[in-house]
């Protein structure tokens, strides 16, 4: 939160919401600027929701394919806001840190493993019945 929105902090409804926005989208343009990974990430969010809409699945099926994107997405902004924080702490190497750190790296891991689950899961029987048309 920036010293400007530290006079507003108590501040409710409009003012509330306008600076929530405008925190998070400092939030945002810190993430794409500085971490890797959600840039990635990102681009495959770009990429491949247009793909599933052109997939002939349900609404349903559409929408998880692309939340399960979105979850990857929101755990790796979570994780990095864990390595921000512990780093701010200290640099310095400890085992609390290193586990905070490997906790929020496993949790990616699990959230980049139900996305590909829900893509093979929806989209992969889709592939095989193309491919075994041909």
């Amino acid at each position: 939160m920036t010293d400007k929105n530290a006079k507003t902090k108590g501040a409710g409804g409009i003012r509330r919401l306008v600076d929530a926005c405008r925190n998070s989208h400092a939030g945002f343009r810190h993430a794409v600027r500085n971490e890797a990974a959600i840039r990635e990430e990102l681009i495959l969010l770009v990429i491949l929701t247009p793909v599933s809409a052109f997939l002939h699945v349900s609404a349903t099926e559409h929408i998880m394919l692309v939340l399960s994107m979105m979850q990857v997405v929101l755990v790796e902004f979570l994780n990095s806001a864990i390595e921000s924080a512990v780093d701010r702490v200290s640099l310095e190497r400890h085992p609390l840190a290193g586990q905070a750190k490997d906790l929020g790296s496993a949790a990616v891991l699990i959230s980049l493993l139900m996305w590909a689950f829900t893509w093979g899961a929806i989209v992969g029987p889709l592939a095989l019945h193309a491919i075994w048309r041909k």
